[in-house]
């Protein structure tokens, strides 16, 4: 099974760094659910912008914590140049 660190862009233009192991669930518990994360509320929807896989929970849990250390800024490069990337491959 595979685990997933992802970022989320709220309504306020806020970044949301979780982890999970099934990720359009997850933005669906975000959005509509009770089980979404307390801190989100008041900026719902979010919307999925970026994601990593990993093979285990632990790695995926490093991860978290690592981009969670970051500041805003630093986010938003990881994303730009997660985008880039994506851009380049479809060219």
């Amino acid at each position: 099974m595979d685990y997933f660190v992802y970022i989320a862009r709220c309504r306020d233009g806020s970044l949301y760094t979780g982890s999970t192991w099934n990720i359009a669930k997850r933005i669906q518990e975000h959005n509509f659910n009770r089980r979404g994360a307390k801190s989100l509320k008041g900026k719902l929807p979010v919307k999925l912008i970026y994601s990593e896989t990993f093979e285990t929970r632990v790695e995926a849990l490093k991860r978290e914590k690592e981009i969670k250390g970051w500041r805003k800024e630093k986010k938003e490069k990881l994303i730009a140049l997660a985008l880039m990337s994506v851009a380049k491959k479809r060219v």
